[in-house]
């Protein structure tokens, strides 16, 4: 590789290129026209001398190392060894000229590629009379922008924390007794919406004789549940365990299963079980129950109102830099480089996708609109992309540097979270370049942080937010 490529992948981080040296500048004329900021192209012409001269020179070498028939070996006139090898000496020629002319014309006119320059031949046609002509080259590079730092002090920002209530506290204590619930035998009576009842089934395609039998043990069906198909509750509705009961269910186009979807089953299910959800009552020995500090309910109740507190002043916390970043954002208005938004965007689209492997979603699933998420997941990358420049120059204006001290507790932080023993965190971060990534996500923290203890902050009322489909 010719040109050193500064994108890492997993996470955003803009590198300037670094400073190209140890070539020895060619016999060229080049020209620098501005596509756009942060594109520039690159028009360099080789002089046809210094072409010659390196034609000249490694068909000399092909010449005394060829062996043809009917010439001692390193004795075939010049001329039989350039038409013999002839793919090979300019494939030859071009490796020797092309990076040398690429590489100086970027020295000459101060640029700084962010990946490898795109190259290409103005007159292909001239590769067939080498030295005869200048050998023209088109070169394009995308550069960063030059970005003129405006106000970045005094943004305005509004702080909006989420209230916390006693209907927040309850609902909170209310899903750790679902969470500790057992499930009683119903003997008294049939099943009822809230019951789990358990069955064998067994499942026929009606149209399909020929297919093979459908066979489920022990499933749990909880009635009314989120996610049970409405027929599986209507006809499970008022059982007793050991009864049979049969009935048709014709599945939806789009059901999640392949082999389902749009398929009419019959289904023969034998009632096994019928139990009902028993919470456990709000009191002191359930509080105890659960371990921890937890002395008695009323302590239970003043912790979870604590930790929804401080849920809700992380919340106000991340929604404030939010704030103070879109401030910023919007009084710099930039290009910035294609490549670092589609480097961010394919990172937040490897997000998305293992969000829903964690949600048992299926993302190669054929209904899923991936190409307009990629859009809109395109517009958020760009922001971030221009997010980072902009503390990234912010931190260069206020000299924010980090210690060394500094990225060691980021690393210990990292490993405690991870459940990594620390030196197999930090040699794994120094083999990928992760120490540097580090510092520079520490030191635009830093800057982030800055503008936040210069911002006119003012606090306002909460805004439920809206829920992300």
């Amino acid at each position: 590789m010719l040109y050193r490529n500064s994108r890492k992948s997993g996470s955003l981080c803009i590198t300037r290129f670094g400073d190209l040296r140890g070539t020895f500048f060619l016999a060229m004329k080049t020209e620098l026209t501005d596509v756009s900021p942060t594109v520039k192209e690159l028009k360099i012409e080789i002089e046809p001398q210094r072409v010659r001269e390196a034609f000249d020179r490694i068909s000399q070498q092909y010449s005394k190392a060829a062996t043809i028939p009917g010439f001692r070996p390193g004795h075939a006139p010049t001329s039989v060894v350039r038409t013999r090898y002839k793919s090979e000496i300019r494939s030859e020629v071009l490796r020797e000229l092309l990076p040398n002319a690429v590489n100086d014309a970027l020295i000459e006119h101060s640029l700084n590629p962010l990946g490898e320059p795109d190259v290409q031949f103005e007159n292909q046609e001239v590769l067939e009379r080498f030295g005869e002509e200048p050998l023209t080259l088109k070169v394009t590079v995308e550069v960063l922008p030059e970005i003129k730092l405006d106000t970045y002090k005094g943004l305005e920002a509004v702080r909006r924390k989420r209230p916390i209530t006693d209907d927040d506290v309850n609902k909170m204590i209310d899903n750790w007794r679902e969470a500790s619930a057992s499930l009683q035998p119903v003997e008294d009576r049939p099943s009822e919406l809230g019951d789990t009842v358990t069955i064998n089934a067994r499942g026929k395609i009606i149209d399909e004789p020929e297919s093979e039998e459908i066979k489920v043990d022990d499933v749990e069906v909880v009635l009314g549940g989120p996610g049970v198909i409405e027929e599986f509750t209507n006809n499970l509705t008022g059982v007793k365990a050991d009864e049979t009961r049969t009935f048709t269910l014709e599945y939806p186009e789009n059901y999640e299963s392949k082999g389902l979807a749009g398929k009419k089953l019959e289904y023969v299910a034998e009632v096994t079980a019928v139990r009902k959800k028993e919470l456990p009552e709000f009191d002191d020995e359930w509080a105890q129950s659960l371990g921890g500090d937890f002395d008695s309910a009323e302590t239970l109740k003043t912790k979870v109102r604590e930790d929804l507190e401080a849920r809700a002043t992380a919340e106000s916390d991340r929604q404030l830099r939010d704030d103070v970043i879109r401030k910023l954002i919007d009084t710099h208005k930039f290009e910035v480089p294609q490549s670092l938004v589609d480097q961010q965007t394919n990172h937040r689209m490897e997000g998305v996708a293992r969000q829903m492997i964690n949600r048992g979603i299926d993302p190669r699933r054929e209904e899923l609109n991936w190409e307009g998420a990629r859009e809109e997941l395109k517009v958020q990358a760009e922001d971030d992309v221009r997010a980072t420049m902009l503390l990234e120059k912010v931190a260069e204006a206020e000299n924010i540097d980090v210690s060394d001290e500094e990225v060691e507790t980021e690393i210990n932080s990292i490993a405690i979270a991870s459940g990594q023993p620390l030196e197999k965190v930090r040699a794994a971060l120094t083999k990928d370049g992760g120490e540097r990534s580090i510092a520079h996500r520490l030191r635009n923290r830093k800057a982030l942080e800055l503008l936040i203890e210069n911002a006119s902050i003012t606090d306002g009322e909460w805004i439920e937010p809206k829920e992300s489909s």
